[in-house]
């Protein structure tokens, strides 16, 4: 498990926590943003500007504290 922060452009993983309070996971989830997801970095930038991600087909773009406390996994290929 690894912050989303951690992934390059172009790379996808899996949401397996978001870490934080009621609030801020209610917020994210309203987003679609949520446990089980497959999330792609389109954009990021070098150590502080916001970073841009696909879930579902749709683009959001989410600042950096924010993006540090979602965690991801590797998405497991089909075989």
């Amino acid at each position: 498990m690894e912050s989303l922060t951690n992934l390059q452009n172009g790379e996808k993983g899996k949401i397996v926590k978001l870490e934080g309070g009621y609030t801020f996971r209610l917020k994210l989830r309203v987003m679609g943003i949520r446990e089980g997801k497959v999330v792609k970095v389109i954009t990021t930038q070098p150590f502080y500007g916001p970073i841009v991600v696909e879930i579902a087909g749709r683009q959001t773009t989410l600042g950096r504290g924010i993006a540090e406390r979602i965690l991801v996994g590797k998405p497991q290929k089909n075989k």
